[in-house]
């Protein structure tokens, strides 16, 4: 049996490549090259560095299999990049790691998994695999700290039957554990939290430089429509922030709408704030099909919980309807339905309702 295994030169895929040779695979590891910066380099701060790429080739020596670099720089800068910038021209929050893994990263890694003739593709993402009689669920990590089922909800049941995640039945701190008592050069290497073309700088600099329409200054104004302050760049506010508005009320204020034609970022208070329901388009589902009750678990954020929700909806479109009056997600960002622990599907938030 053969294994590839996708490394980013962190602790996660450094264990995950161990623990697929401990379970008798041929492990075959590879970094996919997604962003260069100025000159062609790999970028040198934030995630999928150069010297990422050269942990995960050391620790591919040390467990003495295959590595190889795959450069994949021009798919994704036209799949994530250029509509990253586009998303906050119109307003919308993304989420270019869901963006990656949808359009760019499994399909990349798949076809080089059948080019390879290995048997399963293995990744380093909290999140779990597993085959009941009803196909192939995708489960959220032991770990509930780290889990990142949220970013892998596009999966469908042809691409879970060949994934392999063997970092999810662990703890983080399990995972270093193991990585030190392997001696991996990884074991207490920091995560990640920087967006890979971003690197470790502020995300509006990045935008400013290469979409500078995103850093034109506009009015900060109330629900009634009088001006409060200007802003710098509408890509400076997302729906939900309460920080940094550049106005000074005494009442906490909250973005609760964003207009990119006239530039104007609107606020008010957390009352206002409240929603009923999102809208959610390119809608899938990790079984194939609709589920079986209309009544799910729904995360409208990464870093958020689940909250009650009622699905309506066919195809591709659907409606949320939460338990519970909620603050209004961001367009742009992913609501993810669950069962329990258990991904039901998910899809992009297009809008919200209010009664």
């Amino acid at each position: 049996m053969r294994a590839l295994v996708a490394m980013s030169g962190g602790v996660d895929s450094s264990v995950a490549a161990a623990l697929m040779i401990e379970a008798g695979y041929d492990v075959v590891g590879v970094t996919l090259k997604q962003w260069v910066g100025a000159g062609g380099a790999m970028p040198t701060a934030g995630c999928c560095t150069v010297s990422d790429a050269e942990d995960a080739r050391r620790v591919a020596a040390q467990l003495d299999v295959p590595y190889y670099v795959l450069d994949y720089v021009d798919e994704f800068a036209e799949a994530v990049v250029e509509p990253f910038g586009a998303s906050y021209l119109a307003g919308i929050t993304p989420n270019p790691c869901i963006e990656c893994n949808r359009k760019v990263r499994f399909a990349a890694l798949l076809d080089r998994t059948a080019e390879l003739d290995a048997d399963v593709l293995v990744t380093g993402h909290h999140a779990r695999v597993q085959h009941a009689e009803d196909g192939w669920h995708l489960l959220r990590a032991v770990d509930g700290t780290k889990d990142q089922s949220y970013v892998l909800h596009m999966l469908g049941q042809a691409e879970l039957s060949r994934i392999r995640l063997p970092i999810g039945e662990m703890t983080k701190a399990e995972v270093r554990r193991r990585a030190a008592e392997m001696g991996l050069r990884t074991a207490a290497k920091p995560d990640s939290q920087d967006i890979c073309f971003v690197g470790s700088g502020d995300y509006r600099d990045f935008l400013s430089e290469n979409f500078p329409e995103t850093a034109l200054p506009g009015p900060v104004v109330d629900t009634a429509g009088t001006e409060l302050g200007e802003h710098d760049g509408v890509s400076g506010f997302t729906i939900g922030q309460r920080r940094g508005l550049g106005i000074a009320v005494g009442e906490a204020r909250y973005v609760v709408d964003i207009d990119p034609a006239e530039r104007t970022v609107v606020v008010g208070t957390y009352e206002d704030l409240l929603v009923d329901g999102c809208t959610v388009s390119d809608v899938s589902f990790t079984s194939g099909s609709t589920p079986s009750s209309s009544a799910v678990t729904v995360k409208v954020r990464y870093r958020s919980d689940a909250v009650g929700a009622n699905l309506q909806g066919s195809g591709s479109d659907w409606e949320v309807a939460f338990d519970e009056p909620h603050p209004a997600p961001a367009p742009g960002q992913a609501a993810v339905f669950y069962d329990d622990d258990r991904v039901l599907g998910g899809g992009t938030i297009t809008g919200v309702s209010r009664s």
